[in-house]
C-alpha cells in the first residue's frame, strides 16, 4: 500500500485536490474494471478478517476499493505470518487484492479531513 496524504476527487473530476497529489477517480491508462460493481467506489476502513474479506469480494466484483491504513503500523494483518512475501504476510496480500490504499494519520485534523473527503465521494463506507 502506498503512503500518501491524498484525497480522491469526485468521479469524473480530473482536477487536482487542493491538498496535493490526488488518487484519480479511475485508473488512467487502464481499461475500466469489469464486473457488476464497476463504477462503485468503496472506502475501506476495516481491519482484520471479516471487513477486509467483504471489501475483497466487492473489489473482485469490480468495485473501486480504497483501503485506509494508519501511518504507524498499517493494517495489523501485514504481520500475520508466516508465510511472508517480503515484509508483508501472504494473508494481507491476498485479502487486499483489487484495492488501492493509502496511509492517513487520523489523529490530525488534516488526516480526518482527508478521510471525510474520501467518504463524501464514496458510494459505500465500510
Amino acid at each position: 500500500m502506498k503512503n500518501s496524504k491524498a484525497a480522491v476527487p469526485a468521479r469524473g473530476d480530473d482536477s487536482t485536490a487542493p491538498r496535493g497529489d490526488s488518487i484519480p477517480p479511475d485508473r488512467p491508462g487502464e481499461p475500466p474494471r469489469p464486473g457488476p460493481l464497476a463504477g462503485i467506489r468503496v472506502l475501506d476502513l476495516t481491519r482484520a478478517l471479516s471487513g477486509p474479506f467483504a471489501t475483497m469480494i466487492l473489489g473482485d466484483l469490480g468495485a473501486d476499493v480504497i483501503k485506509v491504513e494508519d501511518v504507524w503500523h498499517g493494517d495489523d494483518t501485514r504481520r500475520w505470518g508466516p508465510p511472508f512475501q517480503g515484509d508483508d504476510a501472504a494473508y494481507f496480500l491476498s485479502i487486499n487484492r483489487n484495492k488501492r490504499g493509502l496511509s492517513v494519520n487520523l489523529k490530525t485534523r488534516e488526516g480526518r479531513q482527508i478521510v471525510q473527503d474520501l467518504a463524501g465521494r464514496a458510494d459505500l463506507l465500510m
